[in-house]
């Protein structure tokens, strides 16, 4: 699995999460005014997640297939 897929995969899974989070304040809201707090709810999970997700710790808990790759050293000097 290339690693645009992997981060495809996980950006899904991430934005997933936070707009399960923001659905009970989304289907509450009738208007763009009171939809706001659940944007803002979705928004705040997503980019939580997506830091959490980039810990080391995280990043060992997950399945082969989701981690990144080590960073390729350069060689050409």
């Amino acid at each position: 699995m290339t690693d645009a897929t992997r981060r495809t995969i996980r950006t899904g899974l991430q934005t997933l999460l936070g707009l399960l989070a923001a659905l009970p304040l989304l289907v509450d809201t009738a208007g763009v005014p009171h939809a706001l707090p659940g944007v803002a709810v979705a928004l705040t999970v997503a980019g939580a997640v997506t830091r959490v997700m980039a810990l080391p710790v995280v990043e060992q808990l997950l399945p082969a297939w989701l981690r990144t790759p080590p960073p390729k050293e350069d060689t050409d000097q």
